[in-house]
């Protein structure tokens, strides 16, 4: 038996705001975009089809009123969820990500614990970290 995670829910104030920063900061495609009522997810995955897929989606959408106002109170606080992804050149990642004026937490740094990597914060904000395995 083989077991892969398919999706990640990311939970985000402003869908086109976020969208930009997915799509074109880290380079996702888009490949959902599903209205339903007054809210809307939209589903992004990398170029690799096996990748896990990224689904966007605001506070309210399909919660209660209440559940929705404290998943948007923490997501205001800034403590949900922590992206970490992979790349082959996590200097050329950080460049393109600073390049759109995403906030940097982080620049690239090598860890003691083996990878470099940095930091930003999506505009929701979601603390988004690039990683890239050491050299052997």
């Amino acid at each position: 038996m083989s077991l892969s995670l398919q999706y990640c829910n990311v939970t985000v104030n402003d869908m086109d705001e976020s969208l930009a920063f997915y799509r074109d900061a880290l380079g996702f495609e888009v490949r959902n975009d599903v209205s339903s009522g007054e809210f809307r997810w939209v589903t992004l995955g990398s170029a690799s089809p096996s990748d896990v897929e990224l689904v966007l989606s605001e506070p309210h959408a399909g919660r209660s009123q209440a559940d929705g106002d404290a998943l948007q109170e923490l997501l205001t606080k800034g403590v949900l969820q922590q992206l970490i992804f992979r790349t082959d050149d996590v200097d050329a990642a950080f460049e393109k990500v600073r390049a759109t004026g995403a906030e940097v937490l982080q620049e690239p740094i090598d860890q003691p614990w083996g990878p470099r990597d940095c930091a930003f914060r999506d505009p929701s904000g979601s603390m988004v970290r690039i990683s890239q395995a050491p050299k052997a």
